[in-house]
């Protein structure tokens, strides 16, 4: 007796290797048809790569910038106009809330006059001489008035300081042959804040130094604003500028610029607040400090 044969097709497997996966195909009889039976990939299946951990703390800043907009814009619904702008050298972040609209400079501007003295002397091959320093100093540690002028002057007036500005990349400001009426931004003045300590820009180390040492010690009745931010055991640097004329009906100009850094490298950032229009030099005061405090509030310096 003939015994029937049944053909049997068996098609055990196919392996593919790709994509960095394992793919095993099976084709089964019975009218099953060929088919994808598994798809190893080691157990986990691909998945698309995130964000890069620099993109991360790019989103984040970007995050923290605008809830700081917010919270100015609050404050500006109910006070006089005012600036403000911030560089992070340890982020990279630059901030600005009006940051291209003009101000007159009041007494901040000495800032601004103290580096084209130290540039000039630098011009010159030589340190700056005992007759610019008795100037230089007063200038900035008491803000004193005749001091400036006398310095300005020296330096070559309007002339000498607008050419020096072009050095110190100072594009948005405008000098007066008043000095305390020259025109300037926050993004001007965060900008002279970095030429006076990058290593890098026209300012020597000794010039550097120089700067630093006279801003890091105003009086103690001048030691408001930038510094308000500064914490425990952290280092500011200020220059503020203050004025009240009968062209602006009595109001206020009250203006801090300066630094806050720490010995660990943590902090280190430039800070510059603008304000007109205020009803009392002390309530100026009240205001840039309040603006400078949100900054680090939200920036998180």
């Amino acid at each position: 007796m003939r015994r029937s044969r049944n053909l049997i097709i068996a098609v055990a497997a196919v392996v593919i290797l790709g994509g960095g996966g394992l793919i095993a195909l099976g084709m089964g009889g019975d009218g099953e048809g060929g088919g994808v039976t598994a798809a190893l990939t080691g157990g986990k299946a691909n998945k698309p790569a995130g964000p890069s951990p620099e993109e991360l703390a790019r989103l984040e800043r970007a995050k923290r910038a605008k809830q700081l907009d917010a919270a100015l814009k609050l404050v500006a619904a109910e006070t006089p106009d005012f600036a403000v702008a911030v560089i992070d050298k340890k982020t990279g972040q630059a901030y600005q809330y009006q940051g291209t609209t003009k101000f007159d400079t009041a007494s901040i501007v000495k800032a601004q006059i103290l580096a084209c003295e130290l540039l000039q002397a630098q011009d010159k091959d030589r340190e700056p001489t005992d007759g610019e320093m008795a100037l230089a100093t007063p200038m900035i540690q008491l803000s004193d008035n005749n001091a400036t002028t006398e310095l300005f002057e020296h330096l070559g007036g309007k002339s000498a300081i607008t050419k020096c500005n072009k050095r110190l990349g100072l594009t948005q400001t405008t000098v007066n042959r008043a000095w305390g009426l020259t025109k300037t931004t926050a993004t001007d003045q965060v900008k002279l804040l970095s030429r006076l300590v990058d290593s890098r820009g026209p300012l020597d180390a000794d010039s550097r130094k120089t700067a630093f040492s006279l801003m890091n010690t105003v009086a103690d009745d001048q030691d408001w604003g930038v510094p308000s931010v500064a914490k425990q055991g952290e280092t500011s640097t200020v220059k503020n500028g203050w004025d009240t004329r009968s062209a602006d009906g009595g109001l206020w100009a009250i203006n801090s610029i300066g630094r806050v850094t720490s010995s660990d490298g943590t902090v280190d950032v430039s800070l510059a607040v603008l304000s007109h229009n205020n009803q009392s030099m002390d309530s100026g005061i009240a205001l840039v400090e309040k603006v400078a405090q949100l900054t680090r509030q939200h920036l998180k310096y």
